[in-house]
């Protein structure tokens, strides 16, 4: 068994530095990959279907790997919870034949943090974190300065404390999705105030605050219908 992890702009760096440390205390052998899926145009501009180039360049690069390093199966952790919603990357994981072991035998997302609590493992109550790119409107290009904008509005709520959030970057405005449980801390008047001394030093023109919280894909709402059920 080898663990990968593909390192990317779209990668945020306190992520990367968790998995490695994970893989290090678990002792699993671990391999940091290098993908390239913003070089690739279909991807950088960013249309329903970017999740799906993304995969397709991550598997890619794992395929080589795989046949460097002597495997004969990829893997990876899509759950029977992600089948609810817009994920055309799994349409990729398809193409390249790749095994989704937790789906296959039904488990959901809080089966996996069950599991892991059970385990003893400290990632088992970890926030779900999706790609930078996934914080950025449809239609409007990923590159690399909104990437870094993201990833420095993220880490600034994570150090005022929040824990599960999201920044979703909308041109000249930056729109906060925070969890619902610490909404009330985000509604203060002082942090308001901090959010939007935050954010326009980052560029931001405009600083919001989601009344709706936090939710994971709340960017496919905006699609139509007849994009959601494209195929590649």
């Amino acid at each position: 068994m080898l663990a990968v992890i593909a390192d990317s702009p779209s990668l945020a760096r306190t992520q990367l530095a968790d998995a490695i440390a994970f893989a290090r205390e678990q002792q699993i052998p671990l391999d940091i990959l290098h993908t390239s899926e913003l070089d690739r145009p279909a991807y950088a501009r960013n249309d329903a279907m970017r999740c799906f180039h993304c995969k397709d360049e991550l598997f890619a690069v794992m395929e080589v790997c795989a046949r460097e390093r002597g495997f004969d199966a990829i893997a990876y952790g899509v759950n029977v919870d992600d089948q609810g919603d817009f994920r055309p990357g799994q349409e990729a994981a398809r193409q390249h034949r790749v095994a989704a072991p937790l789906l296959e035998v039904g488990l959901g997302k809080r089966d996996v943090r069950d599991l892991a609590r059970e385990a003893g493992l400290r990632v088992w109550n970890k926030p779900a974190s999706a790609c930078l790119s996934s914080r950025i409107e449809y239609g409007r290009p990923v590159t690399q300065e909104a990437l870094n904008v993201v990833e420095q509005g993220e880490d600034a709520l994570r150090t005022l404390g929040f824990r599960q959030f999201r920044v979703r970057h909308h041109g000249e405005i930056v729109r906060l999705e925070i969890d619902r449980d610490e909404l009330p801390r985000a509604l203060d008047p002082q942090m308001a105030a901090e959010f939007t001394r935050i954010f326009k030093a980052l560029g931001f023109k405009f600083v919001t605050l989601d009344l709706e919280g936090f939710r994971s894909g709340s960017l496919n709402t905006l699609l139509p219908a007849a994009v959601l059920i494209r195929q590649p």
